[in-house]
């Protein structure tokens, strides 16, 4: 990467820590709903570097007595935790329909709003602008993470402004943080649910089994018989793999074991697969009461 861009990057990151303090700043002092909406997508920004520094930081010091599989499963808890900030927010915009209430708001704090607000929207144009002048995929990302602040800015402001101005249309505000809040969920859904899917256990493609099954049949030439193939997550972008094979009922043990071991580390030298389980046996058929 170059120095101009390496500069870039490192003035954008700054940026955007000193634009999210703003718009936090202007949260406190309006109490509006869609300024309070429009931080969301910042924030899960910020947070997700922040989760993947502490993961990482935190798989530099292993501990497998109390962490056995390690501790990557901390980044998807991590944005499944913080991502229902985002369904609370909408969660209270939907009560002050209901209710048709607003928080009370100081004529004085609202006008700062009002020009944090306006200076916010003018540096992230700018940034916008800015970012599009380099060709790194980085840089290029941040123009459009600015340029989509911008738009939530805009639509924050003109409902804070609005709302202020025609009192008796209480609705306004609420309505811009509802629009904000379904734009910016709709953006990190895919995040959010792959993160999910991680934690239930979600299968593998059919691609990656048909491989797994590929290289456990040609393994050793005593395999008679591949009992099981699954492939799941754990909590990471990795699978856990469970195998079952059948070899010959008079195989000593050490050649068992051999052949089982061998197989494990081969399969988890494949980039998709972080674990991998080999249980061998001598029968194909098992009674039900043993079958999950």
């Amino acid at each position: 990467m170059k120095q101009r861009e390496r500069r870039a990057i490192l003035v954008i990151n700054m940026a955007n820590i000193v634009l999210f303090a703003l718009k936090v700043f202007a949260s406190i002092k309006s109490k509006s709903l869609s300024i309070i909406a429009s931080i969301l997508d910042p924030f899960f920004d910020l947070l997700w570097v922040f989760i993947l520094w502490l993961t990482y930081c935190a798989m530099q010091n292993p501990n497998p007595h109390e962490y056995p599989i390690g501790k990557k499963r901390m980044q998807p808890v991590g944005m499944i935790v913080f991502g229902s900030f985002g369904l609370q927010l909408l969660f209270e915009a939907a009560k002050q329909f209901i209710t048709k209430s607003e928080p009370e708001k100081d004529p004085q704090k609202q006008k700062w709003m009002i020009g944090v607000m306006t200076f916010v929207t003018m540096v992230e144009f700018t940034l916008a602008f800015y970012c599009r002048r380099f060709e790194n995929k980085i840089v290029s990302a941040c123009a459009e993470h600015h340029s989509s602040n911008v738009k939530t800015n805009l639509i924050s402001l003109a409902a804070a402004v609005l709302a202020i101005r025609y009192r008796d249309y209480w609705w306004i505000d609420p309505t811009g943080a509802i629009i904000i809040l379904l734009y910016t969920m709709n953006k990190w859904k895919m995040t959010f649910f792959e993160n999910l899917y991680a934690l239930i256990g979600r299968t593998a493609p059919p691609e990656i089994l048909d491989t797994l099954s590929y290289l456990i049949f040609n393994h050793h030439k005593d395999i008679k018989q591949i009992g099981r193939v699954s492939a799941y997550t754990f909590g990471s972008d990795q699978y856990f793999v469970e195998v079952d094979i059948v070899l010959p009922q008079d195989m000593v043990l050490s050649e068992t074991h051999d052949i089982g071991e061998t197989l494990q580390l081969k399969l988890e030298q494949l980039p998709e697969i972080e674990k991998a389980f080999v249980h061998i046996d001598s029968k194909y058929t098992h009674r039900a009461e043993n079958e999950v």
